[in-house]
């Protein structure tokens, strides 16, 4: 089991999500990752910035680490991407607030459900998943699933 800190300037409950991913994650590398909020300029201009996409989006992802899908985390393999307090830097995730309310809307559950949606989905392509293809993707959904029911986020979540 590793255990993942995430920094996060905002007040957002993150632990939570912390011990839901230090659960299912193998390795004895202390992990971090990095959770930042925006809104809809500032989350557009990184859009276009790194994917050449110029519109708004609900998340973005930036990993630090390549090919780590489903490996052991050891802390020996990774030297370089230690961050200030030892630990392994899997990347940064961020979250526009203002689309993450007009999606709770518009599929009809909580802010709350949709901003942990989102920063683990956020969090899961840091651990290397992605939804490239259906395979991919049912992949990923699982995971997610998998990791908000670890936390008792349903659809139905306040």
């Amino acid at each position: 089991m590793s255990d993942l800190k995430i920094e996060c300037e905002e007040d957002f409950a993150v632990r939570p999500i912390e011990e839901a991913f230090s659960a299912r994650l193998k390795g004895d590398a202390p992990l971090s990752a990095e959770l930042v909020f925006t809104d809809e300029e500032g989350i557009r201009a990184l859009n276009a910035k790194e994917r050449g996409k110029d519109a708004v989006t609900d998340v973005l992802s930036f990993p630090n680490l390549d090919g780590i899908l489903g490996k052991e985390l050891k802390k020996d393999d990774f030297p370089y991407d230690l961050d200030e307090d030892g630990r392994v830097f899997l990347g940064s995730v961020v979250i526009c607030r203002k689309r993450a309310e007009e999606q709770a809307d518009e599929y009809g559950h909580s802010l709350k459900r949709e901003l942990y949606y989102l920063a683990v989905h956020g969090l899961c392509h840091l651990l290397g998943y992605d939804h490239e293809t259906e395979e991919d993707k049912a992949e990923m959904r699982a995971e997610e699933e998998a990791v908000l029911s670890a936390m008792n986020i349903g659809r139905d979540a306040v």
